[in-house]
C-alpha cells in the first residue's frame, strides 16, 4: 500500500492498493477510485464488530454504516477528499500508540484500526450546536488518517506541562495526553469574555494537534448569511444576507 496526499488548502488522499489490500471510512467518504476497486457496505468494522462495534461508532459520533474499499484481481485507487479547508494527517496506531481525535477528524484506515468513545461531555445547548462535547478514540493496529480543519499547530507537551485550549480547537492528541473540560475562572470572564464558559486542558506528556478553523464555529459564521424565514420578504430582508436579497428583488421586480 502506498499513499500520497496532494492539494494545498483542499488536500485529498490518494491511496494505491494492491490486490486483496483495503482501506476503510465512513459511507459517503469517498472522492473517487479506479474500477478494480470494489465497494462492500456493512456495519463490521472500525469498532471491533458486532453490535459492540456498531454502538461504539454511534456513540462515538460517526457512521451506523463503514464501506471497505479493496483492490480485487489488479492494483487500485481510492482518494478521500477533505469536507473543509484544512490538513490530512496520517498517525501509526499501535495497542501502545493511540489517538484521541473531534467528533468529525476520522477519514480513513486500514482494517485492523477501531474507532470508540474518547471523551463525552454535555455543555449545554448553543456551545456545540446542543450536542456537548466528544472525542472518538481510535486504537488497535495500523494507520489511520485523520481530517483537521485550517491551519494546523502542533504542539509536543513535556510530563505535566498543561494547555488551556478553545475546546472547539482540539483537533487530536495522543491517548497519553490528560485531558479534561474546565471553566473559566471569574463570573465577569464567563459572561463578557466572548470565549464561552469552558476551555480543554491537555496536560503531558505527548503530541496534540490544534485546529484554527473550527467546524462549529465556521458553521456558526456562515449562518450569518443564510436566509432565515420563510416567503418572499424574509429573503429580501437583511438577515437573509447578500443572496437572499438579490433573490429576493428579482421575485419583487417580477411582481410589479
Amino acid at each position: 500500500m502506498q499513499t500520497r496526499i496532494q492539494g494545498t488548502t483542499m488536500p485529498v488522499l490518494e491511496v494505491q492498493l494492491d490486490p486483496s489490500e483495503s482501506v476503510f471510512a465512513e459511507s459517503g467518504e469517498l472522492s473517487w477510485m479506479t474500477a478494480s476497486v470494489q465497494m462492500t457496505t456493512h456495519t463490521q468494522m472500525g469498532g471491533g464488530g458486532g453490535l459492540l462495534g456498531m454502538f461504539k461508532r454511534v456513540v462515538a459520533g460517526g457512521s451506523l454504516f463503514m464501506t471497505e474499499y479493496r483492490a480485487v484481481q489488479s492494483p487500485g485507487e481510492v482518494a478521500f477528499a477533505t469536507k473543509v479547508p484544512g490538513h490530512i494527517v496520517p498517525v501509526p496506531v499501535t495497542p501502545g500508540s493511540e489517538y484521541m481525535v473531534h467528533r468529525h477528524g476520522f477519514l480513513c484506515a486500514t482494517p485492523q484500526v477501531t474507532i470508540g468513545v474518547g471523551f463525552q461531555q454535555s455543555l449545554g445547548a448553543g456551545i456545540f450546536g446542543g450536542d456537548g462535547f466528544l472525542l472518538q478514540k481510535i486504537g488497535g493496529t495500523g494507520t489511520a488518517w485523520l481530517e483537521l480543519s485550517g491551519e494546523l499547530i502542533q504542539k509536543n507537551l513535556a510530563p505535566g506541562e498543561t494547555l488551556r485550549v478553545h475546546p472547539g480547537h482540539v483537533g487530536a492528541f495522543q491517548a497519553s495526553v490528560g485531558f479534561q473540560i474546565t471553566t473559566v475562572p471569574g463570573i465577569k470572564n464567563a459572561i463578557f469574555g466572548g470565549d464561552g464558559i469552558f476551555l480543554a486542558a491537555l496536560t503531558g506528556p505527548g503530541t496534540v494537534w490544534l485546529q484554527t478553523l473550527p467546524i462549529s464555529r465556521l458553521a456558526h459564521q456562515i449562518a450569518e448569511y443564510m436566509p432565515r424565514g420563510g416567503g418572499q420578504a424574509a429573503s429580501a430582508g437583511v438577515g437573509g444576507g447578500l443572496l437572499g436579497g438579490i433573490v429576493g428583488s428579482m421575485l419583487s421586480g417580477d411582481n410589479n
